[in-house]
C-alpha cells in the first residue's frame, strides 16, 4: 500500500505562541505546478495553513501592543543584537527557507533552487543590515538644532508603535524582512499578513522567532486572505502605521482609506523596490519613528 505524506498544518505565531485560529478554519496550499492535462486548482497540497480571522487579528494587535514598550525602551544595541540573532537562525534553517520559497508557484513560476536560495541569503543580508542600523540611524535621522540662547535643542527618533505590514507575493521571504525589519529595528511592534500565494516561507520565520531571542508579542505573523483582512487591518485604531509592498489596487486603496479616517500611516511600494539598494536605506525606517524635540540647559 502507498504511503501517504503527513503534511504540517502550520499554525499563527501571535505572542511568542503558535496559537491554532480562533475559527477553526485551515486552507491548503498547492503548489501551483499541476500534471499534464490538469489546472492548477488541481496541483499537489504541499501544506496546511490557518485561515486567521478577525479576532486573531485583535488578539495580535493587543500582543503587540502590549510588547511595544519594553522593546521601544530596549537598548538600542539590544534590539540589534536580537535582530542579528534573528539572522543567524535564519542562517541554521537556510536549507528549510530555501524548501519553503520554492514550493508554491509564483504567477505560475516555480522558483528555481538557484533563485530560492539567492532570496534566502538577500533575506538574511537585509536582516543583518538593519541590525546594525539599530543603534545608528537616530544620528541620521536626528539632529541638533542651532539655536539662540545658552541652550542645547536636540531632535531624536522615537518608534512610531504597532506596525502591520503586508508583504507581496513576489519574493515571498525577502519581501517580508524588506517591510518589517525597517519598523523592528527602530522599536516598533510587528503584526505580518504573510503572502497570500505562499505563505509558507513566513509560518517557517514564525519558528525561528520563536528559537531566537524575540520577545513575545515583537513580531507576530497571521496567514490568511487579504479580502477578509485588509479592511480590518485599514481601521483598526490600534495599529499606528502600514508597510506594504506589491498589493493588488483595490487593497492600496483600503488601507489608504482606513489612513483617512483614523490618521494611520501607510507606506507602499511597488513590486520590486524591497529589492533595491535604496532599501537598504535608513530612510526606509524614517516613517516609523516620530520625532521628539529636546531642549537642555547648556552650561554657562
Amino acid at each position: 500500500m502507498a504511503r501517504l505524506d503527513v503534511l504540517k498544518t502550520y499554525k499563527l505565531f501571535i505572542d511568542g505562541k503558535f496559537p491554532r485560529t480562533e475559527s477553526g478554519r485551515s486552507w491548503p496550499v498547492r503548489s501551483g505546478v499541476a500534471p499534464k492535462g490538469k489546472k492548477a486548482a488541481d496541483s499537489p497540497v504541499v501544506a496546511h495553513l490557518c485561515l486567521a480571522s478577525r479576532k486573531d487579528l485583535r488578539e495580535a494587535v493587543e500582543a503587540a501592543r502590549k510588547a511595544q514598550g519594553g522593546w521601544a525602551n530596549a537598548t538600542a544595541y539590544n534590539r540589534g543584537q536580537i535582530l542579528y540573532r534573528m539572522a543567524e537562525m535564519m542562517e541554521g534553517k537556510r536549507r528549510e527557507l530555501e524548501e519553503a520559497v520554492s514550493l508554491v508557484a509564483i504567477n505560475g513560476k516555480k522558483p528555481t533552487s538557484r533563485a530560492a536560495a539567492a532570496e534566502v541569503e538577500a533575506a538574511i543580508d537585509r536582516l543583518v543590515c538593519f541590525a546594525g542600523w539599530a543603534d545608528k540611524f537616530g544620528q541620521v535621522l536626528g539632529c541638533n538644532n542651532p539655536v539662540s540662547g545658552p541652550f542645547y535643542n536636540f531632535t531624536v527618533p522615537e518608534a512610531t508603535g504597532v506596525v502591520a505590514v503586508l508583504p507581496p507575493d513576489e519574493h515571498p521571504l525577502l519581501g517580508l524582512i524588506a517591510l518589517a525589519a525597517p519598523a523592528l529595528c527602530a522599536g516598533n511592534t510587528v503584526i505580518t499578513l504573510a503572502s497570500e500565494a505562499n505563505p509558507i516561507p513566513a509560518a517557517v520565520l514564525g519558528e525561528v522567532c520563536a528559537t531566537s531571542d524575540v520577545p513575545g508579542g515583537v513580531f507576530n505573523i497571521l496567514t490568511g486572505t487579504r479580502d477578509e483582512l485588509v479592511s480590518f487591518i485599514a481601521g483598526h485604531r490600534d495599529i499606528d502605521a502600514i508597510h506594504a509592498a506589491g498589493l493588488p489596487a483595490a487593497h492600496a486603496a483600503s488601507l489608504r482609506a482606513g489612513a483617512a479616517e483614523n490618521l494611520k500611516r501607510v507606506v507602499t511600494h511597488a513590486d520590486a523596490e524591497f529589492d533595491s539598494t535604496a532599501a537598504t536605506s535608513p530612510w526606509w525606517i524614517e516613517p516609523f519613528v516620530e520625532m521628539k524635540t529636546i531642549w537642555h540647559p547648556a552650561a554657562v
